[in-house]
């Protein structure tokens, strides 16, 4: 695959709830669900008007039993899963869930960082004769519609999350901004001559009770994405704050529980 070993390529949302949740996020988001043939799951890929952006996994009740809740989880790209996992659990993080192979799809393991916060590592199998596709779950270079724009994880310890993420993935700092009594909001790009941003690490939040990563999906209006939210059983975390560009960002929980990022202008100040 043309993506590099760091890059954010998939996105998935766990959920109690799969039809209800593609209910919600085709009319929020505006995305296209289409039934997956490469497991025996009800695993469903949703997709923008340009390409696959990621997937939604139901819940079962043995995977409830054991603790898991309805969230959204990033894949991030890697050379090799295994050794990925090794050098992983050697710096302190954790592994949820063994490699295992989707065929015709990749190689894939289930992690957490040193503070807790989960994700994927993945080894994708390019499509045939396709050697170099590549993902653009992540809108890394353009801004995309319905693609993720921005991947902020909030960490318990960004100092300790900086060296992880930065020795895992080739990850480096690339200025920030001062939040005041809250700390600082310090972005990351891919650290080669190529770099892109990819997002940012803060401190924990009052009130978030574990480190997370919070995904943000580009929409064309944020107000009418907050009102649908609103009233289609959502709940707002954050109204829309204005950032640096002039867009605005917004944070919410979808009706199943999984907390969510929104991020687009505001119609009425273009």
């Amino acid at each position: 695959m043309a993506n590099r070993h760091g890059d954010f390529i998939w996105y998935e949302l766990m959920t109690s709830a799969p039809d209800a949740a593609q209910e919600f996020y085709s009319r929020l988001i505006g995305w296209t669900f289409t039934n997956s043939d490469a497991t025996d799951t009800d695993y469903r890929h949703f997709s923008s008007a340009i390409s696959d952006v990621g997937g939604v996994l139901p819940l079962t009740s043995e995977m409830t039993d054991g603790g898991a809740r309805p969230a959204w989880v990033g894949y991030v790209g890697v050379q090799d899963v295994d050794a990925s996992v090794a050098a992983i659990q050697a710096a302190g993080g954790s592994l949820h869930m063994e490699p295992w192979d989707i065929p015709g799809v990749g190689r894939i393991a289930f992690v957490a960082d040193p503070q807790g916060a989960m994700f994927y590592v993945m080894t994708p199998i390019p499509p045939e004769g396709q050697p170099d596709a590549e993902s653009r779950s992540f809108a890394a270079m353009e801004p995309m519609e319905g693609h993720c724009a921005w991947n902020e994880l909030a960490s318990s310890d960004p100092a300790s999350a900086k060296a992880f993420y930065g020795k895992q993935f080739g990850w480096v700092q690339d200025g920030d901004m001062d939040m005041g009594d809250l700390g600082k909001y310090e972005f990351w790009k891919v650290g080669d001559d190529r770099g892109h941003m990819i997002g940012a690490v803060m401190p924990l939040m009052p009130g978030m009770p574990m480190s997370a990563w919070t995904f943000y999906f580009r929409v064309p209006d944020i107000d009418a994405a907050v009102e649908y939210t609103k009233a289609n059983g959502g709940t707002p975390l954050q109204e829309p704050t204005e950032i640096p560009g002039g867009e605005f960002s917004f944070t919410g929980i979808d009706p199943q529980g999984a907390g969510f990022g929104l991020v687009g202008p505001r119609k009425g100040s273009e």
